[in-house]
């Protein structure tokens, strides 16, 4: 068997009045919102994509990426290692110095105490201790039996022979002979007399306010309230009809704008980029940039070929010009790193050059 849905109520002619016209007015005043959404909703969306997106990378999450590995790790890393050396050597002075307290309160004060308090302190306390309590239960038995004959026995036989009679047969039995002979009586009179006035008063106000207000609620208040309801439900059910149309709308219209953009822009800038830019770039790349490099790799070369030739030049020269004045071979002096002419720095783990002239070195 098929399930049918369940038929819906039959709708009054005011919810059949109301529908078309509040449909029509929401539908026109909602499409426009919906679609001013929409488009803010997808210009946010760019916005945060393009733009906040990467300044928040660029200005928040590198500097800080780099502050946190290059400067607070390495920092976090060497006061934790201070901390641990420092919390062991306080550690270890710690444990000296309480060991030392202890095997010198114990040694000095506790073992004497404790000698004090066995040999001496304990015989004493136990021997007055009994004295004292024999003589407590002593006193304590008399101070009793004084109390007792003081506070206890008179007081007893005063309640017992005087006040309680006095009580009973003065106040009590008048008191319950009153309450059963005159006051239940009067007692049941005023609730039946309360419960007429009571009654009456019902009848009075079923007869002045409930029936009116019982009549006012039945033939104003729910055809009212009905009529509102019915506005209310279907005011609320065209805006939603209104909203999810609006939807469907700007929804359309993006994907039209979108084909649009695609057909327009999009398609003529791949092409653009495809047969045009991407030959040429690499036509620029294969004929231009690599020979240029390719050239600038050469004349370096050939630079430093030059300039290592024109050092043996001069160092032939010198070497020249150096037997023509004095004759003989030249000595060549070893050179140090460590000093140069007219200089006083000293470069790191070089031994410095000694102190003397060209004259000194060759004689």
């Amino acid at each position: 068997m098929e399930n049918h849905p369940a038929p819906r109520g039959s709708e009054g002619c005011l919810t059949v009045a109301v529908r078309l016209p509040v449909r029509v007015v929401v539908s026109v005043l909602v499409v426009p919102v919906r679609m001013v959404w929409d488009l803010l909703v997808a210009g946010a969306k760019a916005l945060r994509r393009v733009v906040l997106a990467p300044v928040w990378r660029v200005l928040v999450v590198i500097p800080f990426g780099w502050l946190y590995r290059a400067v607070l790790t390495p920092a976090g890393h060497a006061v934790a290692w201070l901390g641990s050396a420092v919390g062991a050597g306080l550690g270890a002075v710690a444990r000296g110095l309480g060991t030392a307290l202890v095997w010198g309160v114990g040694t000095l004060l506790v073992a004497p105490l404790a000698w004090v308090y066995r040999v001496v302190l304990t015989p004493a306390g136990r021997a007055v201790g009994a004295g004292v309590a024999r003589l407590a239960r002593g006193v304590g038995a008399v101070l009793g039996w004084v109390a007792r004959a003081v506070f206890v026995w008179p007081w007893a036989a005063l309640w017992r022979w005087v006040l309680a009679p006095v009580l009973r047969y003065g106040l009590l039995v008048p008191a319950g002979f009153l309450y059963r002979y005159l006051l239940t009586p009067a007692g049941h009179g005023i609730a039946r007399v309360v419960a007429l006035a009571g009654a009456g008063l019902a009848a009075l106000g079923v007869v002045l306010v409930v029936i009116p207000a019982r009549w006012l609620y039945r033939t104003v208040l729910t055809p009212l309230g009905r009529a509102v309801l019915v506005v209310v439900r279907e005011t609320g059910a065209a805006i939603g009809f209104g909203w999810r149309a609006a939807g469907f709308v700007s929804r359309a219209v993006g994907r039209g704008l979108a084909w649009l953009a695609r057909t327009l822009v999009g398609r003529p800038a791949r092409w653009v980029y495809e047969v045009l830019l991407t030959p040429v770039g690499h036509w620029v790349r294969d004929a231009v940039l690599r020979p240029v490099r390719r050239a600038l790799r050469e004349a370096g070369r050939a630079a430093r070929a030059a300039l290592a030739s024109a050092r043996e030049t001069v160092r032939t020269a010198r070497r020249d010009a150096w037997r023509a004045l004095v004759g003989g071979p030249p000595r060549e002096l070893p050179e140090h790193r460590a000093r140069t002419l007219g200089s006083t720095t000293t470069a790191s783990g070089a031994v410095p050059a000694p102190e003397i002239s060209l004259s000194k070195a060759e004689g």
